[in-house]
């Protein structure tokens, strides 16, 4: 099956016949995200951030805006559903992930443009987790059990202001959409977190158990998780991966196994190597996403979609 499945137009298309397009054919082509894992749309005619947003509101999907996620990464709004990818400066590697799964709300899906690519490098990774899992179980069967049977927690601290140059770096009262230490407390109560105040202001913060699989289909099921980045993203940041994440009853991940899932990540591994105006969706429940390090202005766009598909 295609990784990711390409569409192109076969003549030059209107910015207005696109969109009528998309309307009449959303639900297949979230169909065949869900199947393919993500959808490449190349040479259309999308050239700015607004030209993406009607391209994403074409859908009709549900807008998941990204100051209600409990996303780690600084971001910036260019409108109300199109923000900045990562605020992080680009000698820093973003590792695969599926986007939020180390938070108990997460988009079904996920849309990126490429506004303007880097002078070099700066591909995003993309890696279908489906075909991860599978191979998981047959290569690493007692730690496949333990991921599926017990599930995982993740710990993180959530700096007292924003960080552009961290990959996480979002603040806590951003995060949690609060003013006050107080209000913080309540969002994480409901939320089912425990967290700590550090002495510096930052919040440091454990999720209760989440999964780190999840069935999409009958029978088909995903790694989904943010183990990966968790691993080896939050370790390269200065954070001891057995501080980062556990499995849910507390105990360590054992290093071999994490490797393992990490190497065979890389073996199924597809960069899309942007061009100006591409466009790609992905189904965030198939499909983990990262970010090459690169060199000159990068701008990749991002949006994301609430229960699209699920």
């Amino acid at each position: 099956m295609d990784f990711p499945l390409v569409v192109q137009p076969t003549t030059d298309v209107a910015m207005q016949d696109l969109l009528d397009w998309l309307a009449k054919q959303s639900r297949d082509l979230v169909s065949r995200a869900r199947s393919h894992g993500a959808v490449l749309f190349r040479d259309f005619p999308l050239r700015t951030a607004e030209d993406f947003d009607s391209f994403i509101a074409a859908f009709q999907l549900e807008n998941f805006p990204y100051a209600e996620s409990l996303s780690n990464a600084v971001r910036i709004n260019r409108t109300e559903r199109v923000f900045t990818a990562n605020e992080s400066p680009p000698e820093v590697k973003i590792y695969l992930h599926h986007e939020m799964a180390q938070t108990p709300i997460y988009p079904s899906h996920l849309f990126f443009f490429c506004e303007q690519p880097a002078a070099s490098g700066g591909a995003t990774p993309i890696c279908r987790s489906d075909e991860l899992w599978q191979r998981l179980e047959l290569a690493e069967p007692g730690f496949a059990a333990d991921c599926r049977h017990k599930g995982l927690l993740y710990s993180h601290t959530m700096p007292a202001k924003d960080e552009p140059k961290s990959g996480m770096g979002r603040s806590w009262q951003e995060t949690l959409r609060a003013d006050s230490r107080e209000a913080a407390e309540r969002r994480m109560d409901q939320l089912g977190y425990s967290w700590n105040w550090q002495e510096d202001g930052s919040l440091r913060a454990t999720t209760p158990v989440l999964p780190a699989v999840r069935e999409v289909e009958s029978g088909r099921f995903t790694f989904f998780n943010q183990l990966i980045a968790a691993y080896e993203g939050w370790s390269a940041a200065g954070v001891s991966a057995d501080k980062s994440i556990t499995f849910g009853d507390g105990m360590p991940l054992p290093a071999e196994s994490v490797q393992s899932a990490v190497e065979i990540a890389a073996e199924l591994t597809f960069d899309v190597p942007w061009q100006q105006g591409d466009v790609v969706l992905l189904d965030n429940f198939v499909c983990m996403h990262g970010r090459r390090t690169f060199s000159g202005e990068r701008r990749i766009l991002a949006s994301l979609i609430h229960n699209a598909g699920n």
